[in-house]
């Protein structure tokens, strides 16, 4: 069967089996890589997605569910048609929030939704939005404040305007 998406912006077509999973779509049919398989049973968050602006860990969702779906993978974080760092990216880099990589896909995808709630960046909200991904590496604290610069940036760039 075909399926019909719009990932990243541009639409996609696929024709796989309706319960291919979404993370298996997205990197092998459409060759974005950037999203991560760790467990594959939807406890580490590696693969963690936007579907129509919500957070998905894409190990679980048969493509059937998805037709018709906006998709934003930790590609479509990228400005200037991929040449640039988003904002979000730009801060886990300056704070440290990376380090082996394997949990940052997901993890800039839940910050991603996150920062687009507009909820107050406390600790604990961020820690909250974050907490369906595992990291092994920082202890969290450098992801948290990569979060939270990231939403100072923002509110400060929204009051600028």
């Amino acid at each position: 069967m075909t399926y019909r998406l719009v990932v990243n912006g541009e639409p996609a077509e696929v024709g796989v089996p309706g319960m291919r999973r979404l993370l298996d779509v997205l990197r092998e049919d459409l060759g974005l890589t950037g999203t991560k398989e760790g467990c594959g049973e939807g406890e580490c968050g590696a693969c963690t997605v936007l579907v129509d602006g919500e957070v998905v860990v894409s190990c679980l969702v048969p493509v059937c569910q998805v037709d018709g779906s906006v998709v934003r993978t930790v590609e479509g974080l990228a400005v200037a048609g991929g040449s640039a760092l988003a904002p979000l990216q730009a801060a886990f880099l300056e704070a440290g929030g990376a380090q082996c990589g394997i949990c940052t896909p997901g993890m800039l995808m839940a910050a991603d939704a996150f920062l687009a709630a507009g909820a107050e960046p406390t600790d604990d909200a961020i820690r909250g939005a974050i907490a369906g991904n595992l990291c092994r590496c920082t202890g969290y604290t450098k992801i948290v404040d990569a979060i939270r610069l990231a939403a100072e940036r923002r509110q400060a760039g929204a009051g600028a305007a």
